[in-house]
């Protein structure tokens, strides 16, 4: 007769508030992708408007319309030096470091609001075992 004892330990680690750590590591790089597109946009409006480019051209009429919208709380705020067809807008430039700051704020927020520091890991233990009875017969 054989006696053969098989004993298997299965350890699992939970880590407390991990998902919420997801959260806000994914709620402000959203932030910052939504907040870096709209910055582009506007870097690439003072670009064009900076050479001079067509404002009837499709791609130039599109991004001056899209970036109105967000320029419209800055209209008039300083004067816009332009030289033979070549724009200088400021106010793009006021509203960028604005966009900016407000990103780095809600950024900020989202962090404080929804973070939680790594705590203990907590291990589990589960211990298995199953005896198994061979006879022999001689």
């Amino acid at each position: 007769m054989t006696d053969n004892r098989v004993s298997e330990t299965r350890t699992t680690q939970k880590e407390p508030e991990r998902e919420r750590r997801i959260f806000t590591f994914k709620a402000t790089q959203l932030v910052w992708l939504l907040f870096g597109v709209l910055e582009a946009l506007l870097a690439l409006r003072v670009g064009l408007k900076l050479i001079g480019a067509n404002a009837a051209s499709p791609v130039a009429a599109f991004l001056y319309g899209f970036t109105d919208l967000f320029l419209w709380p800055f209209a008039g705020l300083i004067g816009t030096p332009q030289a033979a067809g070549l724009v200088l807008e400021l106010t793009t430039v006021i509203a960028m470091v604005v966009y900016a700051l407000i990103a780095w704020a809600l950024e900020r927020i989202i962090w404080v609001i929804f973070y939680r520091p790594r705590g203990p890991v907590v291990g589990v233990s589960q211990t298995t075992s199953s005896d198994q009875h061979t006879n022999q017969l001689r």
